[in-house]
């Protein structure tokens, strides 16, 4: 077997642009507002379900504890979309973001340079690729 093929990372970047912020906080923002929403009816049902399970004590404190960490994981989710909102509405205009990478196959053969293979790098802007790197 003098070649074979293999499949190669490719890093995706963005050039930061009015379009491409907007669409950022306008995600974030609606993913704030989906997870609010799932923590007040987490809470409801949390509510009805230790009112149902009053009267028997130890099924009262086996619930408790287990809403106690479904509430926090909610709160922690709801904290780091805040924390991302945060960053999106700071991002300089012309910067780069990292996007996930996407993979290539490419075929390789006996003295192939290996490093040059794995930093390729792909450019977009408004979603649109503007130049490859690497």
């Amino acid at each position: 077997m003098d070649t074979m093929t293999i499949k190669v990372p490719v890093t995706v970047k963005a050039k930061v642009t009015e379009n491409l912020k907007a669409k950022i906080i306008a995600d974030t923002q609606k993913n704030i507002k989906a997870v609010s929403m799932d923590l007040q009816n987490f809470e409801y049902q949390a509510k009805r379900a230790l009112e149902a399970a009053q009267n028997d004590i130890n099924a009262s404190a086996r619930l408790r504890p287990q809403i106690e960490a479904q509430h926090e994981k909610i709160v922690q989710t709801k904290k780091e979309l805040e924390e991302r909102l945060e960053q999106a509405q700071q991002l300089d205009l012309g910067s780069e973001i990292g996007l996930p990478p996407l993979e290539r196959y490419v075929e390789i053969g006996i003295g192939t340079d290996m490093d040059s293979l794995m930093g390729s790098e792909i450019l977009l802007e408004d979603g649109k690729v503007i130049a490859f790197r690497g």
